[in-house]
């Protein structure tokens, strides 16, 4: 059976589901670092191809074949679940080139913003109410964009791509009326006669440095399938059981591990604009974290 959106501010439990799903993304660039050589694109096409069957043989044993089919029967969640894949497509994408490109700090930047994104989003189209001290955090978020406006515009679309697209995406799952994993399959079935035919072209092109050209190369694209359905299923799980706020707010672990990976792993140079950038974004999160702790407690008191 497909589940219905949780309420918003509701919170069945998906905390668990939400550290998991982060804390693999937090630390996946050490995993794309292995396929550099692959052009994005293909790599891309590679993850669709190979999360699908890993999609079907869980809906097997979960029993969901029948939600799968559902779905693509439904125009309405289908046309939202067209929309949901097309932007998770350009995410990825994005993603993956900023690691080959040594941006991965530009793409943890773009992770930082996006819970703020959320918090935006939360508010304009479910509802959701912005206390005072979270709309001074989305300013000062908003502040340091503008610095990077002025100094590092050449990366900045890379954490405004991220942070917009994955944000838009998050809500078209919370929303949606099917399960997270039905939905994920869906999601890749839409996107696997484009990915089939760009795997296709790199293998008649023959260049030597995709899948085919080496086994171990063919096998990391192969994981790559694993890689990118598990945080996803795992995420899609918790959009349906958080708040949106608070989902973004568990957000915080993967943009760390990701910033510390690009400093300090990958030797990344940090531009003073950027430092000041990522500075007021921090500032933000914590009076963003005050503020949700102080009502997460409140909550409490009012329960109790």
């Amino acid at each position: 059976m497909a589940q219905t959106p949780a309420p918003s501010g509701s919170n069945q439990g998906g905390l668990p589901y939400a550290l998991a799903a982060y804390g693999i993304w937090g630390f996946v660039p050490l995993f794309f670092k292995l396929l550099s050589s692959v052009p994005p694109v293909e790599v891309l096409a590679q993850r669709i191809i190979w999360s699908l069957p890993l999609c079907f043989v869980i809906m097997l044993f979960r029993k969901q074949i029948g939600d799968y089919l559902t779905a693509l029967k439904d125009w309405r969640t289908l046309r939202l679940l067209i929309a949901s894949a097309l932007l998770i497509a350009v995410n990825w994408l994005v993603y993956i080139f900023s690691i080959f490109t040594d941006h991965v700090l530009a793409a943890s930047l773009g992770y930082y913003l996006n819970p703020l994104v959320n918090v935006m989003l939360g508010m304009i189209f479910l509802g959701e109410r912005l206390s005072r001290l979270q709309l001074v955090a989305v300013v000062i978020a908003g502040v340091g964009v503008a610095i990077l406006l002025a100094g590092a515009l050449d990366t900045l679309w890379i954490s405004l791509t991220l942070a917009f697209s994955f944000g838009i995406y998050g809500l078209i799952r919370k929303v949606v009326p099917v399960g997270s994993l039905p939905g994920l399959a869906v999601e890749t079935t839409v996107l696997l006669i484009p990915s089939l035919a760009v795997s296709a072209f790199y293998l008649w092109a023959g260049d030597g440095r995709g899948f085919g050209s080496d086994g171990s190369i063919s096998l990391l694209l192969m994981a790559g399938g694993i890689v990118t359905a598990v945080p996803l299923l795992l995420f899609a799980t918790a959009a349906r059981r958080m708040s949106y706020a608070a989902l973004g707010f568990v957000q915080y672990l993967a943009p760390t591990v990701q910033f510390l990976l690009g400093l300090f792993v990958f030797g990344e140079p940090l531009k003073p604009v950027q430092l000041a950038c990522f500075l007021l974004i921090w500032v933000s999160i914590a009076v963003f974290s005050f503020d949700m702790l102080r009502k997460i407690r409140a909550d409490r008191v009012v329960a109790a």
